[in-house]
């Protein structure tokens, strides 16, 4: 049987997944928005602080595969599965955004050379 302190932890852990995560994306999301409006220096930094997020996130999941490979193991639960669902969505909408600012950017450059 697993003590509470272990498990309170473990949940502790996942949340900080789920929130890192959920950051991670939302500035993604906001670095396609500004890109859009041409905005690309705020956008870049948008997507740095989505990276920033993932990292922390990366760091929050690596700690519970330090603690398996050291013997303590925990059930797998819905939320866990949720927190894995929403790191790989962050990890995937930050590799997207980072495709469709350099489509926004070539777009606006091509634009503002047809306006000359």
């Amino acid at each position: 049987m697993i003590e509470v302190k272990a498990l309170n932890e473990y949940q502790e852990i996942i949340m900080k997944i789920i929130t890192n995560a959920g950051f991670a994306k939302s500035k993604a999301l906001q670095a396609i928005a500004l890109a859009q409006k041409g905005k690309m220096d705020e956008a870049q930094e948008a997507l740095e602080e989505c990276s920033q997020e993932l990292v922390q996130a990366h760091k929050s999941q690596t700690k519970l595969i330090q603690q398996e490979a050291a013997g303590t193991t925990y059930e797998i639960t819905l939320l866990m599965v949720h927190a894995q669902d929403h790191l790989m969505n962050a990890i995937t909408t930050k590799d997207l955004a980072g495709h469709i600012m350099d489509l926004y950017e070539r777009m606006n450059n091509y634009e503002a050379a047809l306006n000359r």
